[in-house]
């Protein structure tokens, strides 16, 4: 009978092939974990990533707001010194 747990040598090199292929499963098995994890981490920092990009964008935009807005508030009073000057 040819079984796995035979005492000859080709039963023993068997159940090692299986032990082998026992321990590459499992170290498969929890490399598929540890990156799963990591994805999940990852996916998390890029949402705060694009998050913190969204509000430097936003306040970006509010600066060149005010600049265009305080630009011409001095062209207005320049404007005003010029006529004053005459």
């Amino acid at each position: 009978m040819n079984s796995l747990f035979n005492n000859d040598d080709k039963g023993v090199c068997r159940l090692e092939t299986l032990r082998n292929l026992d321990e590459k499963i499992v170290s498969a098995i929890e490399k598929v974990r540890v990156l799963r994890e990591e994805k999940i981490s990852l996916e998390n920092k890029v949402r705060e990533l694009e998050a913190l990009l969204n509000e430097q964008n936003m306040e970006i935009e509010s600066l060149r707001t005010e600049k265009t807005s305080v630009k011409g508030q001095i062209e207005e009073l320049l404007s005003e010194l010029e006529s004053i000057e005459l």
